[in-house]
Parts: structure tokens; C-alpha cells; sequence
């Protein structure tokens, strides 16, 4: 026992946390990934208001939510592997900067261009603190146990940033100004700048090697052309150069990222890091359930002020239960790992949020908040806090201090990807779903269930995927 504990001792040292104070430094971690939770939704409420303020419509606007999210993730692997190579403290440390400097960049922005540059700068960010933070995670606890204790508050806190950037937004929307959504990043972020030297001590780079610069610029480029042909495909067809050219960039780009990193002596992600099943069907299904959830989110805001004209403030108090059901779920996760394991309460998460979605739907035109809107949403912040820590504990299986970095970043990266690419072909799909020439309110709320409902099959085959891979291991000897 004494030498188990000596060198948990020496991996937390050499993982660049004071060893005394392992939950001190998890709750400074978790600060900034609050702040980086609340900027994935404090920009929904606002949305309809910067829409009007810059003359944007659907579109448009889904680039300033998945212009965070695409340049996020698609750098979030380089930003595990500088985490591993140069010290997760000072890329943690980095990040915060980085995230600051473009929250004021975004609140001062002239312009819709602007403003969805300054979200990419919140993404680079994100991409180079939020692995660097959750690596430290890992290595801070071991222990199977208390890392599901751990990641349970990491879970909880990142939910609660959710939660008061839903609020958050309605409320500066309303009484001040829309800006002020990001204005408010700067002073956590200057906090986090100071309090994590006090805290976290630098143990400097953690290995030796080189930087996948074309993997990362591959990965970053891919999904952007992707995205942009696939959002153009709503009011274009697919045979149109400006759809086909940049959907067949993007794929080619996601392809030779594959082959980039097979030959690589030194790649960004060894592809032989999804060998192991249990990390490779929990990074899969989080691609689809991150595609459910930050469509519902982005949907269901502009449901709530564009079709039953609730004011920002109001549709901000709307998501009232959706966050309690939140924070509530959250609460439960690690007893429900204890019972079920990962797998069958990743499962359970995500039948939760297939219910949601399915609930919505059915959303009608004349529809009512708390038949046709709440109880939905109340399911989907259910399976969304139970699913997706569910699917961070089964992604961080069996990581190393060698591996932690990658191991984090691939799951960041995918959870954001996979929101981005949702967002995109699902509001694709909702605008292509618009018959009306004007697109009035019948059908906007058309094209509103033909998303919802690809969603739902979406969460139901990761269901399906979970449910076999755990299968599959029960027959294992």
C-alpha cells in the first residue's frame, strides 16, 4: 500500500500537480473549462439578436456556433500532443490567454466576419487548454474509481457552464447587449492566469518529439471546407461548385489525414491508438450524440423566440429545466457507472436523449412551452450529462502518461467535430426541408422535425454500438 501510494505520489508530481492537493487543482482546472462551456452556449439566445443586428439568417448564423467548434476540435489533437511535449501546465496556461484575448476580440467585433474570427480564436483556445486540462485529470487520479469522481466534477461543473451560458445570454442579451456574452469571459480567464501557477507547478515537457503540423492543418482544413459545402447545399445543389468543390476539399483533406498520420513516424493520433475497442466505440458514439445535442440547443433557441416569440430573457428562462435536469444527472453519473459500468450507462444516457429528441420531433407550429418544448429538453439534458461523461470515462480507458494528452484531445476533438458536422448537416437538412418561398412559420418548424428526427437516428445506432461492443466483451473469457 505505502509503495502504491509513493508512486501515485511521483505521477502526480511528474504530471505537474502539487500531490498534496489533487482536488484543489481540479477545481481550477474545471474554471476554465466552466468558461469554455459557457461560450458553447452563451451564443444560442443571442443568436436571433446578432442575426438582426448584422442582417443573418440560419445559415450564416451556424457559423458562429460551429466556427468555435470546428477550429476547436479540429486543433484539439495538436493541442493534446503539445500538452504531452511541452507541459500541460504552460499549454494550460497558454490557452486561457489565447481564449481571452479573442472573448474581447469577439465582444468588440464590427461585423458578422469578425465576430466568427474571433470564435475561431476562442477555438485555438479551447483546443490548446482544454486536453492539456484533462490529461491532468487522468493523471491526477488513477484510480478507476476516483477519476470517475473526478471527471463526475469536471462533468458537473462543465454543466454547470452550459447552464449559466444559457441563462447568461438571455439575461446580458435583454438588459444589456448581446456583446457583453463575451465580455464577461475576461475576467475568469484573467483569474485562471493567475491562480494556476499558485496551484498547479510546472514539471516542464512531459516527452520528446516532433509536430504533426500537416496532420493538424489537415484536420483543421478538412472539416472546414466540409462544413461550408454542406451549409451551402441548403439553399444550392450538390452539383453546384461552390457546394461540390468544398465538400470534395474537405473529404479529400480528411483523407490524406489518414494517410498522413499511417506514414507518420510521429503522428498527431497513431492510428493503432483505436485498437482498443472500448476507446474507439466511445469516441464514435460521442460523434452522434455531440450532433444531437448542439443541434437541439441551436433548434430549439430559435423555436422558442422565432416561432412562440419569446423574448431573449424569456427563452433564457426556458432552459430553467433543462438545467436542472442537468446539474441533477450529473450528480448521479459516478453512482451509475458503480452500478451499470461505463458502457450500460452510456447506453442508458443516450436512450434518454433519443426520447428527447424524439420527443421534439413533433414539434407543432402553434406549439406549447411545457408540452411540446420542456419535457423534451428535460430528457436530452438528462442523457447528455449521464452519456457524456459516461463516454469520457470509457474514451479515457487505459491511458498512460505517455498517452494522456492524445487521449484527451481525441476525446475533446470528437465531441466538438462531431457537434460541428451534426449542427451542419442537420440545420442543412431543416433548410432543405423549407418548401415555402418566403419560409414562413409552417415551414421553418418542418425543416425544425426533419432535423430532429435524423437526429434521432443518429443516437439511437450509437446506442446500437455501445450495446454490441458491451455485448461483445461479455462473451470475451
Amino acid at each position: 500500500m505505502k509503495a502504491s501510494r509513493s508512486a501515485s505520489g511521483r505521477a502526480l508530481g511528474r504530471s505537474g500537480a502539487p500531490a498534496g492537493r489533487p482536488w484543489a487543482a481540479l477545481t481550477l482546472l474545471s474554471l476554465l473549462q466552466f468558461l469554455i462551456a459557457v461560450d458553447v452556449t452563451v451564443v444560442n439566445v443571442a443568436l436571433p439578436s446578432i442575426g438582426a443586428e448584422f442582417g443573418a439568417g440560419p445559415t450564416a448564423l451556424a457559423w458562429v456556433v460551429n466556427g468555435y467548434a470546428l477550429v476547436g476540435g479540429g486543433l484539439l489533437l495538436l493541442g493534446g500532443r503539445l500538452a504531452d511535449l511541452l507541459g500541460r501546465r504552460r499549454l494550460f496556461l497558454i490557452g486561457a490567454g489565447v481564449f481571452g484575448l479573442a472573448s474581447l476580440a469577439a465582444g468588440v467585433a464590427p461585423d458578422l466576419g469578425t465576430l466568427i474570427a474571433a470564435r475561431f480564436g476562442q477555438g485555438v483556445g479551447e483546443a490548446l487548454a482544454s486536453p492539456a486540462a484533462m490529461s491532468l485529470i487522468a493523471l491526477l487520479f488513477p484510480g478507476p474509481a476516483e477519476r470517475a469522481r473526478a471527471l463526475g466534477v469536471w462533468g458537473a461543473i462543465s454543466g454547470g457552464g452550459l447552464v449559466v451560458g444559457v441563462l447568461l445570454s438571455g439575461v446580458l442579451t435583454e438588459l444589456l447587449h448581446w456583446r457583453w456574452i463575451f465580455f464577461v469571459n475576461l475576467p475568469v480567464a484573467v483569474a485562471v492566469l493567475v491562480a494556476t501557477p499558485l496551484l498547479v507547478r510546472s514539471a516542464g515537457p512531459g516527452s520528446r518529439g516532433r509536430l504533426d503540423a500537416a496532420g493538424a492543418v489537415l484536420l483543421t482544413s478538412g472539416p472546414l471546407a466540409l462544413v461550408y459545402g454542406i451549409l451551402q447545399a441548403a439553399h444550392r445543389p450538390w452539383t453546384d461548385p461552390g457546394v461540390a468543390l468544398p465538400v470534395a476539399a474537405g473529404v479529400s483533406a480528411l483523407a490524406l489525414f489518414v494517410l498522413v498520420e499511417a506514414r507518420s513516424r510521429e503522428p498527431l493520433v497513431p492510428l493503432a491508438f483505436f485498437a482498443e475497442r472500448t476507446r474507439a466505440v466511445a469516441n464514435a458514439a460521442t460523434v452522434l450524440l455531440s450532433a444531437a445535442l448542439s443541434t437541439t440547443f441551436f433548434l430549439c433557441t430559435l423555436y422558442l423566440q422565432n416561432v412562440l416569440g419569446l423574448s431573449p430573457l424569456r427563452s433564457g428562462l426556458a432552459f430553467l429545466p433543462f438545467c436542472g435536469a442537468l446539474l441533477l444527472a450529473m450528480t448521479q453519473v459516478a453512482r451509475l457507472i458503480r452500478v451499470l459500468g461505463m458502457k450500460y450507462t452510456a447506453i442508458a444516457g443516450l436512450l434518454c436523449t433519443a426520447a428527447g429528441v424524439g420527443w421534439l420531433a413533433r414539434l407543432p407550429v402553434d406549439g406549447r412551452l411545457w408540452i411540446d418544448v420542456i419535457p423534451g429538453m428535460v430528457a436530452v439534458a438528462a442523457g447528455m450529462a449521464v452519456g457524456l461523461v459516461a463516454l469520457q470515462n470509457a474514451a479515457l480507458h487505459g491511458v498512460t502518461e505517455a498517452d494522456a494528452g492524445v487521449a484527451a484531445g481525441v476525446q475533446r476533438s470528437v465531441d466538438q467535430l462531431g457537434g460541428a458536422f451534426g449542427l451542419a448537416v442537420l440545420v442543412g437538412a431543416a433548410a432543405a426541408a423549407t418548401t415555402g418561398p418566403q419560409g414562413g412559420l409552417a415551414d421553418q418548424v418542418a425543416g425544425y422535425r426533419a432535423a430532429f428526427g435524423y437526429g434521432l437516428i443518429g443516437v439511437l445506432v450509437a446506442a446500437i454500438g455501445v450495446w454490441a461492443a458491451a455485448r461483445d466483451d461479455r462473451r470475451r473469457p
